[in-house]
């Protein structure tokens, strides 16, 4: 029996992924796992604020951030896209989201103490059960992931010159092997003396993650943390991400999308990720939120209008 969630497709061409798991060659996979999400309306909102008698607040955040600009649903295709600028309410709508369905995450965000009566006001429908390797993908996670890299970089650092000096005591010096204690003293001159310094150090040091830049650690992130057959929340990915990076990105999650079996719903400004394949966008800058086409946001016509007075220099 055909799946109803298959198209042909006879030329796919993946990009490269470290998980690679089911794909069937020649067809694409079209799977909606969330199909809609509701936020309370101002109405609904106003009255449960008018029931409030403490005063100690000094906000009712995440109340009064969507409903200003009349967001009230959001319905979803297999790539859907949050567009604004900053305080639209854009990445809001994600950590509610994500609240609200129990996504994994790996750093704390910014929550107050009605979050979690403003969730309970939410709703959403699915159909297809919600996989347990989704989650959301924050800044902060990219972030802590590449000041992680760069303590341990420090210490393979501070390590490698250790290693450079043992093999210059090791190769150079005066050693007798005088019982089963100077065992490891003896292994180690027999490595000194029948390698190179570079191949002693290398034998010794853990594996160097120094080649990867902050960009390509990032982009290392969102490789390691996205797999098959997952609903994924990702807020402003690009950052920290050349525009080459961007479009690896870019690639990378419509393939995931289109082949392995992912639902994505992405917060962004970024020219290149909103021009996303079937993507759907919803304007978040708009006085009501409204679907848009990539090419008429405000933030792409602004790079357009840039480039397009300055053709006549390319």
């Amino acid at each position: 029996m055909k799946n109803p969630y298959m198209e042909d497709f006879s030329h796919a061409n993946l990009c490269l992924r470290p998980k690679v798991c089911r794909y069937r060659k020649g067809m694409v996979i079209k799977v909606i796992y969330l199909s809609h999400f509701s936020f309370p309306d101002a109405e609904r909102e106003y009255d449960f604020i008018l029931g409030q008698k403490r005063t100690c607040y000094d906000t009712v955040y995440p109340f009064q951030i969507l409903s200003k600009h009349r967001l009230s649903v959001l319905d979803f295709e297999p790539v859907t896209i949050l567009y604004g600028g900053n305080g639209c309410g854009k990445t809001t709508a994600l950590n509610v989201i994500a609240e609200k369905l129990g996504l994994k995450r790996d750093t704390l965000y910014n929550r107050s103490n009605f979050f979690e009566t403003y969730t309970g006001m939410c709703d959403f429908r699915t159909e297809h059960p919600i996989p347990s390797v989704s989650r959301i993908i924050t800044s902060d996670d990219v972030f802590d992931f590449m000041l992680n890299l760069r303590s341990i970089n420090e210490g393979i650092d501070r390590k490698r010159e250790a290693l450079f000096e043992e093999y210059l005591d090791a190769k150079y010096g005066q050693f007798q092997l005088r019982s089963m204690a100077d065992y490891d003293k003896f292994r180690k001159v027999n490595m000194a003396r029948s390698k190179s310094q570079s191949k002693y150090v290398r034998k010794n040091l853990m594996d160097n993650v120094r080649e990867h830049s902050n960009g390509e650690s990032a982009f290392l992130y969102f490789s390691e943390k996205i797999e098959e057959n997952g609903l994924y929340l990702l807020d402003e990915p690009e950052n920290s991400l050349s525009p080459d990076r961007q479009q690896e990105l870019l690639k990378f999650l419509e393939d995931s999308a289109r082949f392995f079996g992912c639902q994505f719903l992405i917060s962004t400004h970024s020219p290149f990720l909103l021009s996303m394949r079937n993507a759907k966008i919803y304007d978040m800058d708009e006085e009501v939120v409204d679907v848009k086409r990539w090419t008429e946001l405000e933030n792409v016509r602004v790079y357009y209008e840039f480039f397009k007075k300055h053709e006549g220099e390319f």
